[in-house]
């Protein structure tokens, strides 16, 4: 079903006629799949906030959501959202024209949350902390006033690896980015289909089908940021050893509370012999 050139969304067309495109749309669209059939994202006739930033894993979010749609085997409603944040030099007619363009329901909401942060955050400290929970708290009510039920994020399997690491190396706990999860006030969830796609993935389909990338720096991000210093690692362990970051992946889902140290994970105090266990080691 993924090679007849006819048989396709708006959203792919252009795509390159090779074998090696056709085997990277596929291994997205079937990581996203299965991220939202074993996660439990699926709400019959839900409607889902998409959003849309510009980057090249919101792009590849969006177009592996529209082409489950497209099949019927995603049977939910997807508006895709792009918040403008008011960064100098953002381009603000690049996503509406896209979208547009690609038939694509939408909505484009401008909130200036950049000069808050530059008012907040003294000089040379991080402004991503405070953008985020600013921009999270703007779809939060979008989300609600356009009767959605869950905001759907671009984060990727690398993305969700770098918070690990971030949280291990710096916050002293073992947390990461869920793929599902329910926000404070419980009215809504928060979804990530893209957890078993990798970043290198998502920037190799981007750029094959050529889509207008906004860069992530307009903010004047700073260098030498946490998240940068943990993917440099990240690289190194790669490249000595290739497929080091599936394996953490892996490790991620199998975890085993019985071999960790948190007491309220597992009752070692009312652990007693004659109880089997699994594995000693």
């Amino acid at each position: 079903m993924f090679d007849d050139p006819d048989d396709i969304h708006p959203l792919f067309h252009g795509a390159p006629d090779t074998t090696e495109f056709r085997k990277l749309r596929k291994r997205i669209v079937r990581q996203t799949r299965e991220a939202v059939e074993q996660y439990g994202m699926i709400e019959r006739g839900a409607r889902w906030l998409v959003c849309l930033s510009g980057g090249k894993d919101s792009y590849t979010l969006l177009a592996a959501l529209h082409e489950l749609q497209w099949r019927g085997l995603l049977p939910v409603e997807l508006l895709a959202c792009n918040l403008d944040q008011g960064q100098p030099g953002f381009p603000a007619t690049v996503l509406p024209e896209f979208l547009e363009r690609m038939g694509v329901p939408h909505r484009i909401e401008y909130q200036d949350t950049y000069s808050i942060v530059m008012d907040k955050i003294p000089a040379g400290r991080t402004y991503c902390a405070l953008c985020s929970r600013l921009r999270r708290g703007n779809l939060y009510r979008i989300a609600r006033e356009e009767g959605c039920s869950a905001v759907v994020l671009g984060h990727h399997r690398d993305d969700i690896l770098e918070t690990f690491f971030m949280n291990l190396f710096h916050g002293g706990r073992l947390a990461t980015m869920p793929p599902k999860l329910v926000n404070e006030d419980g009215d809504l969830y928060v979804y990530r289909p893209l957890a078993h796609v990798a970043e290198a993935d998502c920037a190799r389909f981007a750029r094959a089908m050529d889509y207008p990338i906004i860069p992530c720096d307009l903010c004047g991000s700073q260098d030498g940021l946490q998240r940068q210093q943990v993917k440099a690692i990240l690289d190194g362990w790669e490249a000595n050893h290739p497929g080091r970051r599936n394996k953490i992946f892996r490790a991620l889902m199998h975890a085993r509370p019985s071999h960790l140290l948190d007491p309220e994970l597992f009752d070692f105090a009312g652990l007693t012999r004659g109880q089997a266990q699994n594995d000693e080691n």
